[in-house]
């Protein structure tokens, strides 16, 4: 039948679209379906086609025919070669306007041509073909299994591509990269750094080289393009892009700026940042100037913002706000660092003068803060950028801290009560305060300053009428329950520890300075089973060694105060842990050569070297509480005989030169040798049978000595 041209009128236009579709279903061969496909295609290049229609159409001729058109190599006579390509092109972005059929198995298997197409040399005929195929993998990233196909099958080699050779379309391929690393960041890093890396070359080149406008919407962009993962600091490339970035934002903030100039810079300075530290700021009085700058700036901001905060305007400005907390957060750590400090004294005093008004601003914020607004991240990430001022900070703001502590409390408590197990969030969520999910775990911020104010009578008061212990307690079951869980990840598990050692140096401050509340609390029973199963759990696994030291020494100051407890009557677990902290407390001493005589000294065995320094205060105070624990438990002595810990420490002791022993060291094993001698009759004789009468003079124990003497 003859193909009318496509008529003016609308409804002329769709009489005849339908009329093209009845053709493409009735077709008797090819060419009476191409001529009516081409009426079809122009009308959806114009735009003219509803949903309806669209889904008429792919009901006339599914994906089979598209297909076809994009393999063949044969097109029509007085064609271009592509002709046929084009056609099936057009129909595909079409149907990819429908949700449900950008995410078909369809679309998804044809990826791979889209990406041979955007690398593929375009002349001026086949632009259009390349902006469907934009569209195709526009529409493809908005669905549920598109960003991984896209990963997996090479998309972003391609758009990177597409993008250095700056061909027809480069703009939409920047676009899309940008949304697939906004999705799915790790992926696409692990798969194409060394094309990334490249995009990013030429971005920072062109933001160094930029003196317009263009320097600032670069600015903008560049964040998304800067990986949380290793490469930038791994390779020459990747530093090469940092000192660019370097001296373009020097470059920009070290000149007068509007706002709307300045917010791009201290954002892309944050991710910076997270990305690597502080490692792309050079040494030497330049870089520690503009890193005083960097803090200043952003310390600014916080006070302007949050001072006197009108909603409206802090609003606005969450993003950058929070930005410049990832930016203050830098300044404590360098404002800390003693080895290779990139700021001199004087700057470092004057930094935290700056960042104790700024933190004021912060406080200030958080008390106006109405129940319905603890939902905002913005709250999280102002709690979060306060936890780490006072995990550092003990001695300013005191006042103003403890009039927070209530709020803090219920916040951590109402975040912990309706999240979910904790996972280890990454930082960047924090520069976007946008469309992220709430984080929830609170705690893990603040248990840093809790621990120091713990220590202190007024916030250790409050935290204890607040019912922090409580709260730290669920806690803590929560975290080890993740950490023995095997499902989790490396990375969560080493911050899920991390907050483990700290809540229990919280509970430790308790234990030493209100033993009463250990006493009448129901938290501290519950804790205390707890701990008794987790010790012989913990120790065996090696690289758990600091959370097993912490444990074990919060488990024995515990037991000294709940002897009474029915957990603590010679029960299994009571009997498994007392074991398993001998044995840690035990097996942490050797004898080695020394290097300054020929015989033989103490030292840290092997197995306890690499974290002695994080837990030879918890041996310690380990080796004094479990002395205390011996009178109180009758059984104890006979756990001490079957871990053979004498006969070791016998050893050891006969073996060494008494001279160079450490003074502490000799007080703690006379502790805890003395209460076995005194505990238990068969323990002194093991001592006495060892030689002991004679190294407890050598090491000038006097009151082993005199047990010793005793009939």
């Amino acid at each position: 039948p003859p193909f009318p041209a496509m008529a003016s009128d609308s409804e002329d236009r769709h009489a005849t679209l339908k009329r093209c579709l009845g053709v493409l279903r009735d077709a008797r061969n090819d060419s009476e379906q191409f001529a009516a496909l081409l009426l079809v295609t122009k009308a959806v290049r114009a735009g003219e086609v509803d949903a309806k229609t669209r889904r008429q159409i792919f009901d006339a001729i599914g994906f089979t025919f598209p297909t076809r058109l994009l393999i063949s190599r044969q097109p029509p006579a007085d064609c271009p070669p592509h002709t046929f390509r084009a056609l099936g092109l057009t129909l595909l972005a079409c149907f990819c306007t429908d949700p449900e059929l950008a995410g078909h198995s369809q679309i998804l298997n044809k990826i791979p041509t889209f990406n041979d197409i955007l690398l593929s040399p375009c002349d001026p005929d086949s632009t259009s073909m390349v902006d469907d195929v934009y569209q195709c993998l526009s529409a493809v990233l908005a669905t549920a299994r598109g960003p991984r196909e896209l990963v997996t099958k090479g998309t972003v080699s391609a758009l990177c591509q597409a993008y250095l050779n700056g061909s027809h379309g480069s703009d939409r391929a920047l676009t899309l990269l940008m949304g697939l690393l906004a999705i799915a960041e790790a992926k696409c890093w692990q798969k194409d750094a060394p094309q990334l890396l490249a995009v990013l070359s030429k971005l920072s080149g062109d933001f160094l080289k930029a003196e317009d406008m263009t320097k600032f919407e670069l600015c903008e962009l560049l964040p998304h393009f800067i990986p949380l993962s290793p490469p930038l600091t791994e390779n020459s490339q990747g530093s090469k892009c940092m000192c660019r970035l370097y001296k373009g934002l020097a470059d920009i903030l070290g000149s007068k700026l509007s706002q709307s100039q300045r917010d791009p810079a201290l954002k892309l300075a944050a991710s910076l940042v997270q990305a690597c530290g502080t490692e792309w700021i050079p040494a030497g009085s330049a870089g520690s100037k503009f890193l005083a700058l960097l803090v200043n700036l952003a310390c600014v901001e916080v006070r302007l913002t949050l001072e006197e905060p009108d909603p409206v305007e802090v609003e606005g400005k969450k993003e950058v706000v929070t930005a410049c907390y990832v930016l203050m957060e830098m300044g404590i750590q360098e404002c800390l660092r003693e080895e290779n400090p990139l700021l001199e004294n004087v700057q470092k005093m004057q930094l935290m003068r700056i960042m104790e008004e700024a933190f004021g601003a912060v406080i200030f914020y958080l008390r106006q803060v109405k129940q319905e607004e603890l939902q905002d991240p913005f709250i999280f990430a102002s709690v979060r950028v306060l936890g780490a001022w006072m995990a550092e900070e003990t001695s300013s703001l005191k006042q103003e801290i403890c009039e927070l502590l209530p709020f803090l409390v219920e916040y951590a408590r109402r975040l912990f009560k309706e999240g979910s197990p904790p996972v280890s969030l990454p930082q960047a969520e924090l520069v976007s305060t946008e469309g992220c999910a709430l984080p929830q775990d609170a705690l893990r911020f603040l248990l840093p300053g809790f621990c120091h104010l713990t220590a202190e009578d007024r916030p250790r008061d409050i935290l204890i009428s607040e019912g922090a212990p409580a709260l730290l307690c669920e806690y803590f079951l929560q975290h080890w329950e993740v950490l023995t869980s095997e499902s989790s990840a490396p990375a969560p598990l080493r911050s899920i520890e991390m907050s483990l050692r700290t809540t229990c140096g919280v509970f430790l401050n308790l234990v030493v300075t209100a033993p009463d509340l250990v006493r009448r609390d129901k938290t501290f029973t519950s804790l205390m089973d707890v701990l008794l199963k987790s010790l012989p759990l913990l120790l065996p696994q090696k690289h758990h060694l600091v959370l097993a030291a912490n444990v074990a020494t919060l488990g024995l100051m515990m037991a000294r105060i709940l002897a009474e407890s029915a957990a603590l009557q010679g029960t299994q677990s009571a009997r498994e842990f007392f074991g398993a902290a001998i044995h840690f407390l035990s097996e942490a001493h050797t004898a080695q050569a020394n290097s300054s005589s020929a015989g033989l000294a103490v030292a840290v065995s092997p197995a306890y070297v690499s974290a002695w320094d994080d837990i030879h205060e918890l041996w310690f105070l380990g080796m004094q509480a479990l002395a205390s624990c011996i009178p109180l438990f009758p059984w104890l002595p006979d756990a001490a005989l079957q871990a053979r810990c004498l006969e070791g420490l016998s050893q050891l002791l006969s073996r060494v030169a008494p001279a160079p022993v450490d003074f502490e060291l000799i007080t703690a094993f006379q502790a805890v040798l003395v209460a076995l001698a005194r505990a238990s009759e068969q323990c002194r004789g093991v001592i006495l049978s060892h030689h002991g009468t004679e190294w407890a003079n050598l090491y000038g124990m006097a009151a082993l000595e005199q047990c010793l003497a005793e009939q």
